[in-house]
This record gives structure tokens, sequence and C-alpha cells, in this order.
């Protein structure tokens, strides 16, 4: 009996418990790091941030840059390709986003000039506003 309380003495006390070590690190952690985890769970992806643009003053730039070619939403180099919602979602690179039309601004293509060097960042961005929003609410033939 003697043994048995001893036994039951040795069991109980804290000493003849051991916390098992801890478990592995979670494996993501020692692939990324613990920062980078940590900021990638944190900070979600960035997300494209819309364009703030100014509609009017895009309908300004268009008519003294774009009105050439482009007037009334029509195309004068290239029939097909007009400033229609069909042909921009047909032709444009990308579809009819603003972010589109800021890419073929910008850059140009086939016997569109560029426009990035002549035109600011903030003009391109109110053009492709206006490009969209005429387009969207089919404004061109009015």
């Amino acid at each position: 009996m003697l043994k048995l309380a001893s036994l039951f003495l040795a069991v109980s006390s804290a000493s003849a418990w051991s916390l098992p070590s801890p478990p592995p690190a979670f494996l993501p952690q020692r692939i990324l790091g613990a920062a980078a985890l940590s900021t990638l769970l944190l900070s979600p992806p960035a997300v494209q941030p819309a364009l703030a643009a100014d509609v009017g003053n895009g309908e300004s730039v268009f008519s003294a840059n774009c009105a050439a070619c482009h007037a009334g939403g029509q195309n004068v180099i290239m029939p097909e390709k007009t400033l229609q919602k069909d042909a921009l979602t047909q032709y444009l690179a990308g579809g009819m986003k603003e972010q589109s039309v800021v890419m073929q601004v910008t850059n140009g293509k086939n016997a569109m000039p560029a426009f990035g060097g002549r035109l600011s960042e903030d003009e391109i961005n109110d053009v492709a506003s206006y490009v969209i929003d005429t387009a969207s609410n089919d404004k061109w033939d009015e």
C-alpha cells in the first residue's frame, strides 16, 4: 500500500510530468519567414485603384487631341474600330475598361500615335473616363 501511495504522489507531482516540446513551426513561416508571412496575412495584395478622373475635363482634352480622328466616337482611319461599346469590347486590348483606354492613349497602337509624351497622366485618365462614360451610356451619337 505504501508503494501505491508513493507511486500516486510521484505521478501527481509536477516534477513527474514533462510538458511536450513545442510543435514544429508552421510550414509557411519556415518558407516565408515570420515577417513576410505576417505582412502577407495583415496586408492583402494591392488592388488597382479606381481612376479618380474628371469626365468634363476629359471631354475638353478629347476635343483638343482626339476628335480629329474620333469625332462622334468614330474612327476615320480604321472605321470598324470606333469608340462604341461593342468595338471597344472587341478591339481594345483588355476590353472596355478605363485602364485599357489609358494604355492605348499612352502607348498608341497601329495607326494611333502615343499621347504619353504629349498629355499628362491626369489628362489621359480624364480622357479614358470620358471615353468609357460616353460609350457606356451610348452618348456618342447624341
